[in-house]
């Protein structure tokens, strides 16, 4: 499976868009207009989520495992969609915005799986579908809430709206994933 390589002064360049997206989107300004030339964000090889965070509180958390954008024109979409459209939270407004933490996680190609338990916790994202219902749960959660493998293929079905179990069943697709955590410092 791919390793995802993002040299530091690009991942800071994708935080910087990304906090500037959510800062201009909360209040209501215009989108962001200086050309990007960096090759690693003009590539539309990779998924991304955006999470924020205010505190140890979720605050939003939206994502695509299918790209069709250059990366940072997702990354950009998914912070704003993080800001209002994550139906578990209300709306970031303004006056939280400088208690907001941004977490950006740049995903691998999917990959189906015949056997998830040859998965590694911590190191593989899931994606599980079934006809119209999906659900994704990034890497990082498993290692979280302490999940094993068992529990993670459950919380992605319970996800997908699926029930508990439906990772056992020959019409669920399971696919992997894995993600390179960008954290904003501060």
């Amino acid at each position: 499976m791919e390793e995802i390589y993002i040299p530091p002064d690009s991942q800071k360049r994708l935080m910087d868009l990304s906090r500037q997206t959510l800062e201009r989107f909360v209040c209501g300004q215009g989108k962001q207009a200086d050309p990007i030339e960096d090759p690693y964000l003009l590539t539309s090889d990779y998924g991304a989520f955006v999470s924020l965070h205010k505190g140890e509180e979720l605050r939003g958390c939206i994502g695509t495992c299918f790209p069709t954008h250059p990366l940072y024109e997702t990354v950009m979409e998914m912070t704003e969609a993080a800001a209002c459209r994550d139906h578990r939270v209300s709306p970031i407004n303004p006056n939280e915005l400088a208690d907001i933490r941004i977490d950006i996680s740049i995903l691998s190609p999917l990959h189906l799986v015949h056997d998830p338990f040859s998965l590694e916790v911590g190191k593989h994202g899931l994606h599980v579908s079934s006809g119209e219902k999906r659900g994704v749960l990034l890497p990082q959660v498993a290692i979280q809430y302490g999940w094993d493998m068992k529990a993670f293929l459950c919380q992605a079905c319970i996800k997908a709206g699926l029930k508990k179990n439906a990772w056992q069943r020959p019409e669920t697709q399971i696919s992997t994933f894995t993600a390179l955590i960008i954290k904003e410092e501060g």
